[in-house]
């Protein structure tokens, strides 16, 4: 079997309007992933709807919906193999009320493109995505200005843009000589995948030739073993198999475990017998595994969906109460001291009451631009003490990002996400 090359999750983020579908559809055509044929199907769909040269955004905005609205809504996922890596693209939509899924997007990437369009340059949008990046903590970033066809392919404008976004860079932590800055227009396929004979200027790559200058992301095997259970089988002649994936760590067998917090709340011992995927037993799974696994001295009733299996020496911690920076999306009235919604973090969902509203942030600079507000309320960002109602397993970003992560759900719809900064552990 040839050697799988190593998966990297890359964002597109920007403004509604900078082109990022169509970046995305012009890369996946230009690399023969989009037949032409489909192509042509795409083309006379966007005509249909008055949005000729939309043809590529069409790729990734396979929603009905999303091509009669011009925008794009949901996250789409595509696959693309380059020289080093196997690369999922996913596709953040640049609306306001979409930040909801650019959070969750920005949760799963390992590598961003900031798309910025030459002729608008820096929008108010942009600095926003750009500190949510950075609280996400996505650390690889790199700039795509498009719509170079815009201003003339001249490299004066696309000099003024580069120095504005590295100002911008600066101020939410980014460092700007990390940054690779590439000069496309997508409708045209200019630097896509192949080079522009239009800007002899430009000596950057194409989009296709830095996919593969970001750095391949390091597993997180180093940290401690964590898998949130996603369910749990009774399997005849094995036993009780919790399955889920593997955040962090490594999972042996014969490694001693705890899963918190288990039917009791304070957590159950066992031994890992056995870890099997793909109906093939292995010696070990590692963090990214989707893993079976059977737990010596651990029955159908001890655990459930939303436990975290743990190395034992090194549990996580249950938490009594912690701090959290979230960004409110999508809430319709207000959020103030005492409000009990639901949160989800890894597979768990548990109820927790906001027990104090410690400060809002200016989402354009990051500053402190309020001390214990009353409420806080859609596009704002701020630190919360949040208490959870019943066992909640969670880690602090500073220790482990992949159990610090959650979304916030109230009647169906999400209405913010967020990362855990501190906590204080329940006593078991």
């Amino acid at each position: 079997m040839a050697k799988q090359k190593p998966i990297m999750n890359v964002v597109f983020v920007g403004h509604v309007d900078a082109g990022k579908s169509t970046t995305i559809g012009r890369l996946m055509y230009d690399t023969g992933k989009l037949p032409e044929q489909e192509l042509q199907k795409l083309k006379a769909e966007a005509q249909k709807h008055g949005k000729a040269g939309f043809e590529f955004a069409y790729v990734m905005d396979k929603f009905k919906e999303e091509r009669e609205r011009g925008v794009t809504i949901d996250l789409s996922y595509q696959k693309l193999l380059t020289q080093k890596f196997e690369i999922t693209i996913i596709d953040a939509p640049g609306h306001k009320d979409f930040v909801k899924n650019m959070i969750t997007g920005a949760s799963q990437a390992d590598a961003a493109f900031l798309v910025v369009a030459a002729k608008s340059g820096v929008e108010p949008q942009t600095k926003e995505h750009l500190w949510l990046l950075k609280t996400m903590g996505v650390g690889q970033l790199h700039v795509i200005v498009n719509k170079m066809d815009d201003v003339g392919y001249k490299e004066e404008r696309f000099n003024e843009v580069k120095a504005d976004v590295i100002n911008e860079l600066k101020a939410v932590g980014y460092k700007a000589e990390d940054v690779i800055f590439l000069a496309i227009a997508a409708l045209h396929g200019d630097n896509i995948a192949k080079k522009s004979d239009k800007m002899a200027w430009y000596k950057g790559p194409t989009v296709l030739e830095d996919l593969d200058n970001f750095k391949e992301p390091e597993k997180p095997t180093t940290l401690p073993l964590r898998m949130p259970i996603q369910d749990v089988y009774e399997i005849t002649g094995i036993g009780t198999v919790p399955v889920g994936k593997i955040e962090t760590g490594i999972m042996k067998v014969g490694q001693k475990i705890i899963v918190l917090p288990g039917r009791s709340g304070k957590g159950v011992l066992g031994e890992v017998r056995t870890v099997e995927a793909h109906h093939e037993q292995l010696p070990q799974g590692e963090a990214g595994d989707n893993v079976g696994v059977n737990i010596r001295g651990i029955g159908k009733k001890d655990v459930a969906r939303g436990d975290v299996i743990c190395d034992a020496a090194k549990p996580a911690t249950i938490a009594e109460e912690f701090v959290a920076k979230i960004a409110v999306i999508n809430h319709p009235t207000v959020i103030a001291k005492g409000y009990t919604p639901v949160f989800h973090v890894h597979t768990a969902q548990v109820p927790c009451q906001f027990i104090e509203l410690i400060e809002k942030y200016d989402p354009k600079t990051g500053e402190v631009a309020q001390k214990n507000p009353d409420f806080i309320k859609n596009g704002d960002v701020a630190k919360v003490r949040i208490k959870p109602i019943g066992n909640l397993v969670l880690e602090k970003q500073a220790d482990n990002p992949h159990m610090a992560r959650f979304a916030i759900r109230d009647a169906g719809a999400t209405v913010a996400a967020g990362v855990c900064i501190e906590l204080t552990a329940k006593k078991i």
